[in-house]
């Protein structure tokens, strides 16, 4: 009985989501009605107030601002342009040819930006206009960029590591070492596909440009230095063991504002208006992370997160079975929530049956970020194919068409990281020390 009450609740809670309450608001709102059902002699408020304060307190948290606000200020810059200018005479003789600057500019901004959504659309307000004026095909000059762009939350810093971490009690400078490798392992799968679909259309890509000498091409690449620098201070300060993600957060922020300087773009209207991007994604993240505290708490009394681990555990499922059937719940969990809210949802069910299963938390961080990537490009809540649609004017459900190619590039990227489980382990195992 007490389950179907839980399973009730959660009818209820994706009742509310369907309404457009907020998803922080809706989950604190069924919170207290499971409080008031299964601990009535426990004051719900004052069991919220003690959840909320204990686990947003956490200092790891505070890197999350700063990497958002670090993303607004570029977000800001004349960074794409300046990488499209560095990349793009590289580009010219690979099959594809400037296609493969979405995925290359995206990997690279991915590195300083933590945000699937900024990535997409900073890339995207420079490659999409110039591959339309050159005469690539939309759908593939749309696709891959939609794609490439869910490289922000797998290269590190990644505002969803940062999430999971701080659910899972994991180090989160381990998780960002752990993503590197799957994330150049997934922009190769996709530059290969854009490779080989080129290649069976070579009449649908222009001719290249005239060649440019080797001395011009490198000069133009200099254009990507003060990227190049900006990763080296944010990601090489945490892998040498010199700062925590936090700090490196911080360096990052004062290396953002370096940039825009250099480039003549730090002006009291963009400092205004990063600062209030930051703030207003900051706040929607943090009440998402407090209802989701409040709603593990609640749950809890129910018995529900037991019941279900017992269950599966029931089932001697191997862990190949259950990675596959946690990836399909959040594959059509993605179709309808934001990859924070996923997260944050559904660890105290997820979390306590990979532990039973023997996975390591680590590898599962970055299992769980690639199918997050898939959230943000699967219709009708796809983030960044809201971005695109504002940016190309499009229906979302073509961009969603045009994506289908780098969703299943993903799924394979799963699959060699299930076979090849080194690809995620290597690099966390090689640091010194490993500070939250």
């Amino acid at each position: 009985m007490d389950a179907q009450i839980a399973l009730l609740a959660i009818g209820a809670l994706f009742f509310l989501f369907g309404t457009g309450v907020w998803i922080g608001l809706s989950m604190i709102g069924v919170s207290i009605a499971v409080m008031w059902l299964f601990a009535p002699a426990k004051p719900a408020g004052d069991a919220m107030a003690t959840v909320i304060f204990s686990d947003s307190s956490s200092w790891t948290l505070t890197a999350l601002p700063l990497f958002i606000w670090m993303g607004e200020v570029l977000f800001r810059t004349a960074i794409s342009e300046e990488m499209f200018r560095g990349l793009a005479p590289w580009m010219g003789r690979l099959p594809g040819r400037l296609v493969h600057t979405n995925i290359i500019g995206c990997s690279i901004f991915a590195a300083v930006s933590g945000s699937s959504a900024a990535t997409c659309a900073t890339i995207g307000k420079m490659t999409v206009p110039e591959l339309r004026r050159r005469g690539y095909p939309e759908s593939i000059a749309i696709g891959s960029l939609s794609g490439a762009g869910t490289l922000g939350l797998l290269i590190p810093p990644s505002l969803i590591m940062i999430v999971y971490g701080v659910q899972a009690e994991v180090s989160i400078a381990k998780l960002f070492a752990a993503g590197i490798l799957p994330g150049i392992l997934l922009a190769g799968l996709m530059m290969a596909y854009v490779a080989g679909w080129s290649l069976t259309h070579p009449d649908r890509i222009p001719p290249p440009d005239p060649p440019l000498p080797f001395l011009v091409k490198l000069r133009e690449s200099g254009a990507l230095i003060p990227v190049v620098l900006l990763i080296l201070l944010v990601l090489g300060s945490i892998y040498a063991g010199i700062a925590t993600a936090t700090e490196s957060a911080a360096f990052g922020v004062l290396g953002s504002f370096a940039i825009a300087g250099w480039q003549r773009r730090l002006t009291w209207r963009n400092l205004w208006e990063s600062v209030m991007g930051a703030t207003r994604l900051t706040s929607m993240i943090l009440l998402i992370l407090a209802g989701a505290s409040f709603l593990k708490l609640a749950m809890g009394f129910t018995g529900l997160p037991r019941h279900l681990a017992e269950t599966i555990a029931a089932l001697h499922l191997s862990p190949a079975m259950l990675i596959v059937a946690i990836g399909l719940l959040y594959i059509v969990l993605g179709c309808f929530l934001d990859g924070i809210s996923m997260v944050v949802l559904t660890a105290a069910i997820v979390l306590p049956m990979i532990e039973e299963a023997g996975i390591d938390k680590i590898w599962f961080g970055i299992f769980i970020t690639i199918v997050v990537e898939m959230a943000q490009i699967t219709p009708p809540v796809g983030f960044n194919l809201f971005v695109l649609q504002g940016m190309t004017g499009k229906s979302i459900f073509w961009i969603g068409r045009a994506s289908l190619p780098f969703f299943l590039m993903m799924n394979v990227c799963l699959v060699l990281l299930y076979l090849f489980p080194g690809l995620v382990d290597w690099l966390p195992g090689l640091m010194i020390s490993a500070p939250r």
